[in-house]
């Protein structure tokens, strides 16, 4: 990867994200999902922030507020030094071409009605990036040879392509405006195996030629994640309970969450898959409607005292660059 810089990208400060629950022929607002509850993190030039947790704990949301698809609740999204939580909708449109998004689902997120050119070029028409129909086709080309296409398929729909095909149309329609973040919401979940790791590397390159491209990768598959990013933050019901460097969170995890989801990745060597711990958790991951008091993870925690549900922990750095939530670490 190329050498990373200190330049902050993005900053998430004490985000919140809550979805009212209506009830009633009048619709009165009777309580709140709590889908991101305080969440803070930063994002470098030229790094991947891998996003891990399981189903429902707030990744995608997080990923739609500094997007501005959702507005937050509360805290702050600062990207390239700029507030952009309570931005007008018209300023926001200009951050919008800055800030890119990969979907999950490459058969669902591509118009069926419409070419593969003409979904790739269609933020240069929305953001007037380019001024003649030459230099349009000119870039789209571009783009379709930088992710591994021939630009002799442009004129081709999408149910003409392979889901791996498909995925790369997504990954050129983010490149389109030169972004430098762009958000990676499951990029790969919906592939097979053996097109997951095309892409990945396809990302990697990507970064590589290009000058301060940042990713927030989402994603739940822990091996993947370990793979791309240079840092993880790990969710836990609209928390972030751990984040650190990648290697060190996948040699030394400190939060029972992080420990217990790393136990459940599988080891290829048989020896190591058969000696090593095994982190089975108790019950069910709580409702955000009806989120547990203090820690959201100690009615499931093997390390809980009483102390764990009479107050939420805050992120702390327990050693240089690896903030952990949890009062027994």
């Amino acid at each position: 990867m190329n050498q990373k810089n200190n330049n902050v990208i993005l900053e998430v400060k004490d985000l919140k994200m809550y979805f009212p629950v209506m009830r009633g022929l009048l619709r009165r607002k009777v309580a709140d999902i709590k889908a991101v509850d305080g969440v803070s993190f930063n994002l470098k030039s030229d790094e991947t922030l891998g996003l891990v947790g399981e189903s429902g704990c707030g990744k995608t949301t997080i990923g739609r507020c500094i997007l501005g698809l959702y507005r937050a609740t509360g805290g702050q999204i600062i990207f390239d030094g700029k507030n952009i939580t309570s931005m007008p909708e018209k300023k926001l449109r200009g951050i919008r071409r800055e800030i890119a998004l990969i979907f999950q689902d490459p058969y669902s997120s591509l118009d069926p009605r419409q070419s593969a050119g003409s979904i790739v070029g269609e933020p240069l028409k929305i953001h007037q990036m380019v001024m003649s129909r030459r230099e349009y086709k000119d870039r789209v080309e571009e783009l379709f040879r930088t992710v591994g296409l021939d630009p002799s398929m442009i004129d081709r729909f999408p149910h003409e392509f392979s889901g791996g095909q498909r995925q790369r149309i997504g990954v050129a329609r983010a490149l389109a405006c030169d972004p430098s973040l762009i958000i990676c919401d499951e990029p790969i979940s919906a592939l097979d195996v053996s097109i997951q790791a095309q892409i990945i590397n396809l990302l990697e390159e990507l970064q590589d030629r290009a000058r301060e491209l940042s990713y927030l990768f989402i994603a739940h598959d822990l091996s993947v994640v370990r793979h791309i990013s240079d840092r993880v933050a790990v969710m836990y019901l609209g928390h972030v309970v751990e984040i650190c460097k990648s290697r060190v969170l996948y040699e030394k995890p400190l939060h029972p969450y992080t420990r217990a989801l790393l136990s459940a990745v599988p080891i290829a060597d048989p020896f190591v898959e058969e000696t090593r711990e095994r982190i089975i958790l108790k019950g069910e991951v709580p409702s955000p409607l009806n989120p547990p008091p203090g820690c959201p993870f100690h009615p499931r925690c093997f390390m809980a005292v009483p102390e764990c549900s009479q107050s939420v922990p805050t992120l702390r750095e327990v050693s240089p660059g690896h903030e952990v939530a949890c009062i027994r670490v």
